[in-house]
């Protein structure tokens, strides 16, 4: 009897683990949306300079380019799970996810995920046009974990109203059945009045569901 009820709890066990399973929207293989080349797959917004060399996106623009930079995906897309290695060496950048473009001077409205050379705000998540500072990081583990002047890498888990930031593989700021935006571009920023120098190399996006278009 005892055995059998071993057998019993396990396969409860089993089957419980497989139905939460089957509730969770299938991943995709982690796909490129940078090829090391070119910009094929995304197209550029007024705003500073945007290059390929060796292997790196660089954005670079002056103070005296009020505008901000972007640079959008061709596609749109909504649950995911984006991976991005940056080196921001001058002025302030940000990672969009999940944004319309607009007829507005900053070219985009919805989440950007903070980039800047140095600080602990970095990965917190603003909504440009809209409610501005949703999330802050936590400024303690940003400051551990920040590597200067150096790669960097930023993941952004975003499925329905929940968004998770991780830095070089450490969870630094979530948000939790949040209102905003469901599905739109991911955008590369350069910040409109100041001179600029960001670099991003490995760009690639899980989706969690088959409406990417």
């Amino acid at each position: 009897m005892r055995r059998t009820r071993i057998g019993a709890t396990a396969l409860f066990v089993i089957g419980f683990a497989a139905a939460a399973s089957a509730q969770q929207p299938p991943a995709e293989k982690w796909q490129p949306l940078f090829n090391g080349r070119d910009l094929a797959g995304w197209h550029a917004l007024p705003g500073g300079k945007w290059l390929v060399l060796d292997g790196q996106i660089i954005g670079v623009g002056t103070k005296r380019e009020k505008r901000h930079g972007l640079l959008v995906s061709d596609k749109t897309y909504s649950d995911f799970r984006l991976r991005v290695e940056f080196m921001s060496i001058v002025g302030n950048s940000g990672l969009y996810f999940r944004v319309q473009k607009v007829d507005h001077a900053v070219g985009v409205k919805g989440f950007q995920a903070e980039i800047c050379p140095k600080g602990g705000s970095i990965a917190g998540l603003y909504e440009t046009l809209g409610r501005k500072w949703v999330a802050h990081s936590d400024a303690k583990k940003v400051m551990e974990v920040m590597k200067p002047g150096n790669w960097n890498t930023m993941e952004v888990h975003a499925v329905g109203g929940n968004i998770t930031v991780l830095l070089n593989g450490v969870k630094v700021t979530e948000l939790t059945d949040d209102p905003g935006l469901k599905e739109g571009h991911i955008a590369l920023q350069m910040h409109g009045g100041a001179d600029m120098d960001v670099r991003f190399r490995t760009i690639e996006i899980q989706t969690l569901d088959q409406h990417a278009e």
